[in-house]
């Protein structure tokens, strides 16, 4: 059977540090033969260093030469290009999150089954091997009743790249980091609808000047996303989460944590620990040792290749993905309304 051909289409820092090396590290299985970035000179440096064939600054002309693409672009081009690579015939993997908004994802969704190809987003939290370890321990919780997720970094704002251009990006620490947990949480709750939710963001802190980051300057005065969000859902089973995900918590450490409390016991995920009940007793639980990889790039990555051989099912959905950009954009449409109420 001929190896997959894969196109990387936006070759920043993303695409070179996790998703480059994880397809080349697949190499029975799949090839890298084509990238595409709109600034030439990066495309071609990138193809190099990692010995890649074809080099285009057009992306449409990159289909041509491959089977599947990887999306690294900025957020706002998410929709475009995956929508035209289906049109070509072309399987995707996008990067996190899905779209600017739920109905983007949603035309992706559509025009992934007019073309029959497979459409995977990078939520690659899911294929970390405590989150596989926590998914498996769910029976051992039962239904959820309240889910606790923290995604929080102090001082941390990406000071590089487009991270703080909402017309690019739609949003910050909600759709770049949040959105992450968000997807795990929701995905070890086994994605119930969402009947309510109440959000709201906030970003005073950057719009100070002279603030100490630890990643690398930016200017507050042009600073026009979230640097820090709450919010408060309910779900159709009756479940509940409470969410805060920042980029420049006044907090003594980073937190990136999902918790479950479940009818029959209750676990946490980073670090991997179960809690449950026996003979009358309580017990926190950790495991000697756990099977996966330590990185999730190449799980990721393999499940995406399998899916577009036949020979998998995805781990991320594609509706799942969408629920989790339907969150987002009510948690913004909730802050919008308390702020213009006040």
């Amino acid at each position: 059977m001929e190896k997959l051909r894969i196109g990387i289409i936006g070759v920043g820092g993303i695409a070179q540090a996790r998703h480059i090396p994880a397809f080349l590290a697949l190499g029975d299985k799949c090839t890298i033969t084509a990238v595409s970035d709109v600034n030439g000179d990066r495309a071609r440096e990138a193809a190099e260093k990692f010995n890649i064939p074809h080099v285009f600054q057009d992306y449409k002309e990159l289909f041509q030469e491959v089977d599947a693409v990887c999306i690294c672009t900025p957020n706002k081009f998410h929709a475009e290009i995956t929508i035209a690579a289906f049109e070509a015939g072309v399987h995707v993997l996008c990067e996190k999150p899905m779209a600017l908004s739920a109905a983007e994802c949603e035309a992706m969704i559509d025009a992934s089954k007019k073309a029959n190809k497979v459409l995977a987003i990078a939520y690659h939290y899911r294929f970390m091997k405590e989150a596989i370890a926590a998914k498996k321990s769910m029976e051992d919780v039962g239904e959820a009743l309240v889910v606790r997720v923290q995604a929080l970094r102090r001082r941390k704002v990406p000071g590089w790249g487009v991270f703080t251009n909402k017309e690019l990006q739609g949003g910050g620490s909600l759709i770049d980091f949040g959105c992450h947990l968000l997807d795990l949480a929701l995905w070890l709750m086994g994605n119930p609808k969402q009947t309510s939710v109440t959000g709201r963001s906030y970003n005073t802190l950057s719009k100070i000047p002279g603030q100490v980051n630890q990643w690398g300057e930016f200017d507050h005065q042009t600073f026009e996303v979230d640097d820090h969000v709450t919010a408060y859902m309910t779900f159709e089973n009756g479940a509940s989460m409470l969410f805060e995900t920042s980029w420049a918590a006044n907090i003594k450490e980073d937190v990136a944590n999902v918790s479950v409390s479940g009818v029959e016991g209750g676990l946490n995920v980073f670090p991997f620990e179960l809690y449950t009940t026996k003979n009358g007793m309580l017990f926190n639980t950790q495991a000697d040792w756990m099977p996966g990889e330590e990185e999730p790039d190449v799980p990721q990555a393999s499940n995406f290749v399998a899916a577009c051989l036949g020979e998998a099912e995805l781990v991320v959905k594609p509706k799942q993905a969408l629920q989790v950009s339907q969150i987002i954009d009510k948690i913004y449409e909730s802050s919008e309304r308390e702020e213009g109420s006040r």
